[in-house]
Protein backbone atom coordinates (compact mmCIF):
# COMPACT_ATOMS: atom_id res chain seq x y z
CA UNK A 1 0.00 0.00 0.00
CA UNK A 2 1.16 3.39 -1.14
CA UNK A 3 1.83 5.96 2.02
CA UNK A 4 -1.03 8.60 2.52
CA UNK A 5 -0.81 10.91 0.35
CA UNK A 6 -1.60 15.17 0.37
CA UNK A 7 -3.26 16.28 -2.49
CA UNK A 8 -4.92 19.31 -3.71
CA UNK A 9 -7.71 20.01 -5.79
CA UNK A 10 -9.47 22.66 -7.86
CA UNK A 11 -13.28 22.91 -8.84
CA UNK A 12 -14.52 21.12 -6.44
CA UNK A 13 -18.05 22.76 -5.74
CA UNK A 14 -19.39 20.16 -7.98
CA UNK A 15 -18.50 17.60 -11.13
CA UNK A 16 -15.49 15.90 -11.02
CA UNK A 17 -13.66 18.17 -8.46
CA UNK A 18 -16.53 17.16 -5.90
CA UNK A 19 -15.97 13.39 -6.85
CA UNK A 20 -12.27 13.68 -6.77
CA UNK A 21 -12.20 14.68 -3.36
CA UNK A 22 -14.55 11.67 -2.01
CA UNK A 23 -12.24 9.54 -3.76
CA UNK A 24 -9.58 10.53 -2.50
CA UNK A 25 -10.53 10.58 1.13
CA UNK A 26 -12.16 6.82 0.57
CA UNK A 27 -8.20 6.34 0.33
CA UNK A 28 -7.59 7.66 3.74
CA UNK A 29 -5.25 10.58 2.13
CA UNK A 30 -5.60 14.07 2.83
CA UNK A 31 -6.74 16.71 0.54
CA UNK A 32 -7.55 20.24 0.50
CA UNK A 33 -10.28 21.36 -1.73
CA UNK A 34 -10.87 24.74 -3.64
CA UNK A 35 -13.31 26.78 -5.17
CA UNK A 36 -13.59 30.05 -6.14
CA UNK A 37 -16.62 32.30 -4.84
CA UNK A 38 -19.68 32.87 -6.60
CA UNK A 39 -22.93 34.72 -6.67
CA UNK A 40 -22.10 36.41 -3.24
CA UNK A 41 -20.67 33.19 -1.85
CA UNK A 42 -17.39 32.58 -0.79
CA UNK A 43 -15.49 29.24 -2.05
CA UNK A 44 -14.99 27.90 1.33
CA UNK A 45 -18.94 27.63 1.93
CA UNK A 46 -19.22 26.51 -1.38
CA UNK A 47 -17.25 23.53 -0.12
CA UNK A 48 -18.89 22.80 3.15
CA UNK A 49 -20.16 19.38 2.85
CA UNK A 50 -16.42 17.85 1.65
CA UNK A 51 -15.31 19.87 5.00
CA UNK A 52 -17.62 17.97 6.88
CA UNK A 53 -16.76 14.64 4.95
CA UNK A 54 -12.82 15.02 6.06
CA UNK A 55 -11.06 18.08 3.45
CA UNK A 56 -9.54 20.96 4.16
CA UNK A 57 -11.23 23.70 2.21
CA UNK A 58 -10.08 27.19 0.64
CA UNK A 59 -10.83 29.80 -1.55
CA UNK A 60 -9.19 29.85 -4.98
CA UNK A 61 -9.81 31.30 -8.35
CA UNK A 62 -6.92 29.93 -11.46
CA UNK A 63 -7.98 33.44 -12.79
CA UNK A 64 -6.28 35.41 -10.42
CA UNK A 65 -2.80 36.66 -10.85
CA UNK A 66 0.01 35.62 -11.06
CA UNK A 67 1.52 37.33 -8.06
CA UNK A 68 -1.97 36.17 -5.75
CA UNK A 69 -1.40 32.56 -6.69
CA UNK A 70 1.89 32.64 -5.52
CA UNK A 71 0.94 33.98 -2.18
CA UNK A 72 -2.41 31.61 -2.14
CA UNK A 73 0.08 28.19 -2.93
CA UNK A 74 2.48 29.24 -0.19
CA UNK A 75 -1.03 29.33 2.31
CA UNK A 76 -1.81 26.35 1.15
CA UNK A 77 1.77 24.73 1.37
CA UNK A 78 1.13 25.51 5.16
CA UNK A 79 -1.88 23.44 5.80
CA UNK A 80 0.10 19.60 5.47
CA UNK A 81 3.31 21.03 5.34
CA UNK A 82 3.30 19.87 1.72
CA UNK A 83 1.26 18.96 -1.55
CA UNK A 84 1.95 15.24 -2.85
CA UNK A 85 -0.58 15.28 -5.99
CA UNK A 86 -2.08 19.01 -7.49
CA UNK A 87 -5.06 18.25 -9.49
CA UNK A 88 -5.70 21.16 -11.93
CA UNK A 89 -9.36 20.53 -12.33
CA UNK A 90 -10.91 24.15 -12.41
CA UNK A 91 -12.64 25.16 -15.90
CA UNK A 92 -15.74 26.09 -17.54
CA UNK A 93 -17.51 25.74 -20.95
CA UNK A 94 -17.86 28.51 -22.79
CA UNK A 95 -19.86 28.21 -26.03
CA UNK A 96 -20.82 30.05 -28.99
CA UNK A 97 -20.33 30.14 -32.84
CA UNK A 98 -16.83 30.57 -32.93
CA UNK A 99 -17.42 34.14 -35.35
CA UNK A 100 -20.27 34.87 -33.26
CA UNK A 101 -17.70 34.89 -30.06
CA UNK A 102 -15.45 37.83 -28.75
CA UNK A 103 -12.35 37.83 -27.96
CA UNK A 104 -12.80 38.57 -24.39
CA UNK A 105 -14.93 35.73 -23.85
CA UNK A 106 -12.38 33.53 -25.73
CA UNK A 107 -9.52 34.58 -23.68
CA UNK A 108 -11.62 34.26 -20.40
CA UNK A 109 -11.84 30.60 -21.58
CA UNK A 110 -8.05 29.93 -22.30
CA UNK A 111 -7.38 31.52 -18.97
CA UNK A 112 -9.55 29.70 -16.66
CA UNK A 113 -9.72 26.19 -18.74
CA UNK A 114 -5.34 26.42 -19.71
CA UNK A 115 -3.13 29.04 -18.49
CA UNK A 116 -4.87 29.55 -15.07
CA UNK A 117 -4.31 25.42 -14.30
CA UNK A 118 -0.52 26.67 -15.33
CA UNK A 119 -0.29 29.24 -13.70
CA UNK A 120 -0.83 27.77 -10.54
CA UNK A 121 1.39 24.75 -11.32
CA UNK A 122 4.04 27.49 -11.49
CA UNK A 123 3.16 28.78 -8.18
CA UNK A 124 3.95 25.39 -6.51
CA UNK A 125 6.83 24.41 -8.86
CA UNK A 126 9.45 26.06 -6.59
CA UNK A 127 8.30 24.13 -3.43
CA UNK A 128 7.78 20.45 -5.17
CA UNK A 129 11.43 20.64 -7.73
CA UNK A 130 13.22 21.59 -3.52
CA UNK A 131 11.06 18.00 -2.30
CA UNK A 132 12.63 16.31 -5.83
CA UNK A 133 8.85 13.96 -5.26
CA UNK A 134 4.85 15.17 -6.39
CA UNK A 135 2.33 14.45 -8.77
CA UNK A 136 0.94 17.24 -11.37
CA UNK A 137 -2.27 16.16 -12.96
CA UNK A 138 -4.16 18.14 -15.86
CA UNK A 139 -7.99 17.03 -16.08
CA UNK A 140 -8.04 16.94 -20.14
CA UNK A 141 -11.13 16.57 -22.22
CA UNK A 142 -11.87 13.58 -25.24
CA UNK A 143 -13.21 16.14 -27.13
CA UNK A 144 -9.76 17.37 -27.98
CA UNK A 145 -9.96 14.29 -30.57
CA UNK A 146 -13.14 15.16 -32.49
CA UNK A 147 -14.96 18.88 -33.48
CA UNK A 148 -18.26 19.95 -32.05
CA UNK A 149 -19.89 23.01 -33.91
CA UNK A 150 -20.64 25.66 -30.66
CA UNK A 151 -17.63 23.95 -28.50
CA UNK A 152 -14.67 25.12 -29.90
CA UNK A 153 -13.93 27.98 -27.49
CA UNK A 154 -13.77 24.78 -24.50
CA UNK A 155 -11.83 22.53 -26.81
CA UNK A 156 -9.42 25.34 -27.76
CA UNK A 157 -8.70 25.88 -23.99
CA UNK A 158 -8.10 21.92 -23.28
CA UNK A 159 -5.80 21.76 -26.46
CA UNK A 160 -4.10 24.51 -25.30
CA UNK A 161 -3.66 22.74 -21.76
CA UNK A 162 -2.64 19.70 -23.57
CA UNK A 163 0.14 21.29 -25.56
CA UNK A 164 1.45 23.38 -22.54
CA UNK A 165 1.24 20.80 -20.01
CA UNK A 166 3.13 17.76 -22.51
CA UNK A 167 6.09 20.23 -22.66
CA UNK A 168 6.12 21.49 -18.91
CA UNK A 169 6.09 17.19 -18.38
CA UNK A 170 10.13 17.03 -19.85
CA UNK A 171 10.66 20.08 -18.20
CA UNK A 172 10.38 18.78 -14.29
CA UNK A 173 10.95 15.12 -14.87
CA UNK A 174 14.15 15.76 -14.01
CA UNK A 175 12.93 16.79 -10.38
CA UNK A 176 11.30 13.79 -9.58
CA UNK A 177 7.72 15.37 -10.87
CA UNK A 178 5.19 13.12 -12.55
CA UNK A 179 2.59 14.94 -15.08
CA UNK A 180 -0.07 13.09 -16.55
CA UNK A 181 -3.07 14.55 -18.61
CA UNK A 182 -6.43 13.37 -17.40
CA UNK A 183 -8.35 12.21 -20.72
CA UNK A 184 -12.03 12.23 -19.60
CA UNK A 185 -14.41 11.15 -21.43
CA UNK A 186 -18.38 11.93 -21.36
CA UNK A 187 -19.20 11.54 -17.45
CA UNK A 188 -22.98 11.82 -16.29
CA UNK A 189 -21.91 15.64 -14.09
CA UNK A 190 -23.82 18.58 -13.76
CA UNK A 191 -21.39 20.47 -16.56
CA UNK A 192 -24.08 20.84 -19.32
CA UNK A 193 -26.42 22.45 -16.89
CA UNK A 194 -27.28 26.03 -18.31
CA UNK A 195 -25.49 27.43 -14.74
CA UNK A 196 -22.97 25.42 -15.25
CA UNK A 197 -22.68 26.35 -19.31
CA UNK A 198 -21.99 29.96 -20.68
CA UNK A 199 -23.84 30.72 -23.68
CA UNK A 200 -23.26 34.22 -24.08
CA UNK A 201 -22.35 34.97 -27.97
CA UNK A 202 -22.36 38.75 -28.58
CA UNK A 203 -22.48 38.87 -32.07
CA UNK A 204 -25.50 36.85 -33.30
CA UNK A 205 -24.85 35.98 -37.03
CA UNK A 206 -28.81 34.90 -38.67
CA UNK A 207 -26.59 32.25 -41.04
CA UNK A 208 -25.72 30.52 -37.73
CA UNK A 209 -29.34 30.45 -36.18
CA UNK A 210 -30.20 26.69 -37.97
CA UNK A 211 -26.80 24.60 -36.38
CA UNK A 212 -27.27 26.87 -33.44
CA UNK A 213 -30.79 25.52 -32.31
CA UNK A 214 -29.67 21.93 -33.56
CA UNK A 215 -26.51 22.03 -30.79
CA UNK A 216 -28.47 23.41 -28.06
CA UNK A 217 -31.30 20.78 -28.61
CA UNK A 218 -28.65 18.40 -28.71
CA UNK A 219 -27.13 19.04 -25.68
CA UNK A 220 -30.09 19.66 -23.71
CA UNK A 221 -30.76 15.78 -24.71
CA UNK A 222 -27.54 14.59 -23.80
CA UNK A 223 -27.13 15.61 -20.09
CA UNK A 224 -28.14 12.49 -18.07
CA UNK A 225 -27.48 10.19 -20.94
CA UNK A 226 -23.33 10.03 -21.02
CA UNK A 227 -22.10 7.07 -19.93
CA UNK A 228 -19.52 7.77 -17.39
CA UNK A 229 -19.85 7.53 -13.42
CA UNK A 230 -17.67 9.97 -11.98
CA UNK A 231 -16.96 8.80 -8.89
CA UNK A 232 -15.97 5.26 -10.67
CA UNK A 233 -13.66 7.35 -12.82
CA UNK A 234 -11.74 9.43 -9.84
CA UNK A 235 -11.71 6.20 -8.00
CA UNK A 236 -9.85 4.97 -10.70
CA UNK A 237 -7.62 8.10 -11.22
CA UNK A 238 -6.46 7.74 -7.42
CA UNK A 239 -5.71 4.26 -7.84
CA UNK A 240 -3.59 5.02 -10.96
CA UNK A 241 -1.49 7.82 -8.66
CA UNK A 242 -1.15 5.79 -5.95
CA UNK A 243 -0.28 2.72 -7.91
CA UNK A 244 -2.75 0.38 -6.56
CA UNK A 245 -6.04 -1.71 -7.18
CA UNK A 246 -5.78 -3.02 -10.74
CA UNK A 247 -3.47 -0.10 -11.31
CA UNK A 248 -1.19 -1.54 -9.38
CA UNK A 249 2.50 -1.77 -11.18
CA UNK A 250 1.42 0.30 -13.74
CA UNK A 251 3.19 3.63 -14.87
CA UNK A 252 1.29 6.56 -14.52
CA UNK A 253 1.33 7.72 -18.38
CA UNK A 254 1.28 11.19 -19.98
CA UNK A 255 -2.01 10.70 -20.82
CA UNK A 256 -4.40 8.79 -19.29
CA UNK A 257 -7.32 7.95 -20.64
CA UNK A 258 -10.59 7.92 -18.52
CA UNK A 259 -13.73 6.26 -19.53
CA UNK A 260 -15.36 3.39 -21.73
CA UNK A 261 -16.08 6.11 -24.74
CA UNK A 262 -12.25 7.70 -24.30
CA UNK A 263 -10.65 5.08 -25.83
CA UNK A 264 -12.74 4.17 -29.58
CA UNK A 265 -12.88 8.25 -29.79
CA UNK A 266 -8.77 8.63 -29.26
CA UNK A 267 -8.25 5.75 -31.43
CA UNK A 268 -10.47 6.71 -34.38
CA UNK A 269 -8.73 10.28 -34.73
CA UNK A 270 -5.34 9.06 -34.20
CA UNK A 271 -6.43 6.05 -36.83
CA UNK A 272 -7.38 9.25 -39.04
CA UNK A 273 -3.79 10.74 -39.12
CA UNK A 274 -2.00 7.93 -39.73
CA UNK A 275 -4.05 7.48 -42.89
CA UNK A 276 -3.28 11.09 -43.92
CA UNK A 277 0.34 10.29 -43.42
CA UNK A 278 0.28 7.18 -45.15
CA UNK A 279 -1.37 9.15 -48.09
CA UNK A 280 0.27 12.05 -47.98
CA UNK A 281 4.14 10.98 -47.08
CA UNK A 282 5.42 10.63 -50.60
CA UNK A 283 4.60 14.06 -52.29
CA UNK A 284 4.91 16.10 -48.94
CA UNK A 285 8.34 14.80 -47.54
CA UNK A 286 10.06 15.70 -50.29
CA UNK A 287 11.33 19.58 -49.19
CA UNK A 288 14.34 18.27 -48.24
CA UNK A 289 17.89 20.52 -49.51
CA UNK A 290 19.50 18.25 -51.88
Amino acid sequence: MAPQLTWLVTGCSSGLGEAMVKAILSKGDKVIATARASQGISGSERLSALEEAGAAVLELDVTSPQEELDQIAKTVWEVYGHIDVLVNNAGYGESGIMEEMSEELITCSLRANALGPINLTRSFLPMMRARKTGTLLFVGSVSIYYTMPTSGTYIGSKALLEGLATNLAVEVAPFGLRTSILTFGHFRTDLLLPNKRQYRPPNKVSDYEEINSVMEERIKKAHGTWPGDAMKGCELVVDAVRGEGTCSGKELPLRLPVGSDTFGIMRDDLQKRLQVCDEWEDIMSKTDYE
